[in-house]
């Protein structure tokens, strides 16, 4: 099993979360986060005044899928996101080596 966190703009959860629909995947959790990379933020102006908008309004995304799907996952992820411009987001994999339902104490794939 692997787990695929990926930081994306708010705009493109939707087209995401079909995307991974089609292709079976059916649980994920979405956070909403703020950051920067190498946009690193900017500048605006209310009633008047400069201020620095440094933390960009971002979601997060973790789902763990079987091995077979991850390149799908990945695949349906970069293709409902990318814009060619700064601030698409990021991807990172990391291997899970163990899930476990509480409700029922189901382990490995079957408690996905």
């Amino acid at each position: 099993m692997q787990k695929i966190e990926a930081v994306i703009q708010p705009s493109k959860l939707d087209a995401v979360k079909d995307a991974l629909l089609e292709i079976g995947v059916e649980g994920m959790t979405i956070l909403e986060a703020r950051g920067h990379g190498r946009q690193k933020g900017h500048t605006e102006f209310y009633r008047g005044r400069e201020y620095t908008v440094d933390l960009l309004p971002k979601i997060k995304l973790e789902i763990v899928v079987p091995d077979e799907l991850l390149e799908k996952a990945i695949s349906s992820i970069i293709s409902s996101t990318r814009t060619g411009k700064i601030g698409d987001g990021k991807i990172f994999i990391s291997k899970v080596d163990e899930a476990i339902r509480i409700r029922n104490d189901d382990r490995g794939l079957s408690a996905l």
